[in-house]
């Protein structure tokens, strides 16, 4: 049984990308690629089939992790029931989100954060805007996380055809 994780922010170019690679690295250190599959999506289609910001690909490059591929793609709602967890970046994209969920649907929902309870924080802040240390910020915060979700898929028994 393969696991999928999406990833969603606004525009797919700075939070999400940033979550993908930094999960896909860390499924790979633990030789979980081919039980793993993960992806990452905007919850708006303004930067569909653009790569990551140049600031994002930036810090992730100086932390050993290539997001340069990638390519904003929109979510849609049946992404629910093709995907294990679709985790948001934060409570605007979660409550994008909410509504095109049902009760049933084949994904977890649930903001990306849960996986870090450690950090004190429900979101992760969209540095786009933002000037200074945002997007190194922005992967700390991510890398707690994955920590955190491979746990808990690991703890889920999924991972072991359960």
């Amino acid at each position: 049984m393969v696991i999928s994780v999406l990833f969603v922010c606004t525009g797919n170019i700075c939070r999400s990308p940033t979550a993908e690679g930094v999960f896909r690295e860390l499924i790979a250190r633990e030789k979980l690629v081919d039980r793993i599959d993960v992806a990452s999506a905007g919850t708006h289609g303004w930067h569909v089939g653009n790569p990551p910001d140049p600031r994002s690909v930036a810090a992730a490059s100086l932390r050993g992790i290539d997001i340069s591929t990638q390519r904003a793609r929109q979510f849609k709602a049946g992404d629910f029931e093709a995907t294990d967890y679709v985790l948001a970046m934060d409570s605007e994209n979660d409550r994008f989100l909410r509504p095109l969920y049902r009760q049933g649907m084949r994904a977890r929902l649930a903001k990306f954060l849960e996986f870090a309870p450690q950090l004190g924080q429900a979101d992760v802040p969209d540095p786009y805007y933002g000037e200074g240390d945002g997007f190194e910020n922005v992967l700390d915060m991510i890398e707690a996380a994955s920590s955190g979700l491979l746990a808990d898929i690991r703890s889920s028994g999924k991972l072991n055809g359960a």
